[in-house]
């Protein structure tokens, strides 16, 4: 790790702190993922690791390099200005204009077809993990929930950030595919028209509520598995009337409506593929889509075509370094720096829920908008606290 000099803490991802680096041979700069591990055959079968190899795509971050050194790991990536939580969050209330969010959306779902395609589902989609160059570029990233797509259930029911998790996941279904996926891009694409989060429970059974209050009571003839899921854990879905997306998201047009709407279909089997996605009118309005060509940030970045839908095959990168194997002369490792003590985000919560009822049942009443809506503060002190 000599050729890497370290400049600040990022942030924290799945399994270990990130660091700002820079090579000290070309001047680049990096993200170093540091984590701890034993053994070298472990390290090769982590998730993200495992994932990383294969995919290599313009909205995918780039996994430059892995190198074990006293006992740690080093995952080195590509460096990337931000997330989309943090750009949404510097805006404050200049909202993006349905171009930047097209283009955005666009990409994510570029790099959903390509992970998808590949054998992968993410598992963990939320603004948190998708990395920004500005609205210009966004990549997915932080594959260490990821689970191959041939992999057979069960499946643990924890998955995913509790404001974007699926409801069959919230209701513990151990046989969930990729449509998770789709469901919580519904949730991101909602949240950039808005700048808040559409679902935001500040506990599983307070983020049903708050999912029957916008899409209303899903029928028992509309989703059967969803009603048996239910019945197992002894748990009544609240009546609840619909809210209309349009009234939720005013200054979203009839087109992205359509998509949200259709991605935010209760029964996961009914929700369109990142491939249909794309094929949406939502997509096909004459504007050029991808990482912008004339960014300074993204110049090195090639667009993604709009009907390139197929991707050649996956190669293994050979990036992978174990330097005990190479050193005859051992160094120092990365100066450590010192980690902040705050609890990751999207823990399950200990909260009760609010509403009243059993144990199992929300609420009794109709939602309204007003109620689902909470104000900015509470929205920021909930993602503080981990419901994000």
């Amino acid at each position: 790790m000599n050729r890497y000099t370290t400049l600040k803490q990022l942030g924290d991802g799945t399994y270990g702190s990130v660091l700002m680096g820079r090579s000290n041979e070309s001047g680049e700069l990096v993200a170093i993922k540091r984590g701890k591990f034993y053994s070298w055959e472990e390290c090769m079968n982590l998730r993200e690791v495992k994932a990383l190899k294969k995919l290599n795509h313009a909205n995918v971050v780039k996994l430059k390099e892995v190198i074990r050194e006293n006992d740690h790991l080093y995952f080195v990536f590509e460096y990337m200005k931000e997330n989309l939580y943090q750009l949404m969050k510097d805006r404050e209330n200049k909202m993006f204009s349905e171009n930047e969010i097209r283009n955005m959306m666009f990409q994510v779902l570029s790099g959903l077809v390509f992970v998808h395609k590949h054998g992968f589902f993410h598992r963990d989609m939320k603004p948190e993990n998708l990395l920004c160059m500005g609205p210009e570029l966004v990549k997915i990233a932080d594959f260490g929930l990821a689970r191959e797509i041939r992999s057979k259930p069960p499946y643990t029911d924890y998955v995913s950030t509790r404001w974007y998790r699926a409801p069959e996941v919230l209701l513990r279904s151990s046989n969930y595919s990729s449509a998770i996926d789709l469901w919580a891009v519904g949730c991101i694409m909602a949240e950039l028209y808005t700048l808040r989060p559409l679902f935001p429970g500040n506990s599983e059974v307070d983020e049903i509520f708050k999912i029957c209050q916008v899409l209303g009571t899903v029928k028992k003839t509309d989703w059967p598995e969803g009603y048996q899921l239910a019945s197992a854990m002894n748990f009544r879905f609240p009546q609840c009337v619909p809210t209309h997306l349009k009234t939720l998201i005013p200054h979203a047009s009839n087109e992205a409506i359509a998509l949200m709407r259709d991605l935010l279909q209760w029964d996961p089997k009914k929700r369109p593929t990142a491939v249909q996605s794309l094929r949406y009118p939502y997509f096909q309005v004459g504007q050029i889509l991808g990482p912008h060509p004339q960014s300074q940030e993204v110049k090195n970045a090639r667009p993604v075509p709009q009907k390139q839908l197929s991707e050649p095959k996956p190669t293994e990168s050979k990036v992978f370094t174990d330097t005990r194997k190479q050193q005859q002369h051992p160094h120092q490792p990365l100066q450590q720096i010192p980690l902040p003590q705050t609890e990751k985000p999207g823990g399950v919560s200990n909260a009760k829920p609010s509403p009243t009822g059993s144990e199992n049942t929300i609420g009794g009443g109709t939602g309204t908008a007003k109620e689902w809506a909470p104000s900015l503060g509470t929205i920021e002190n909930q993602r503080k606290q981990g419901g994000a």
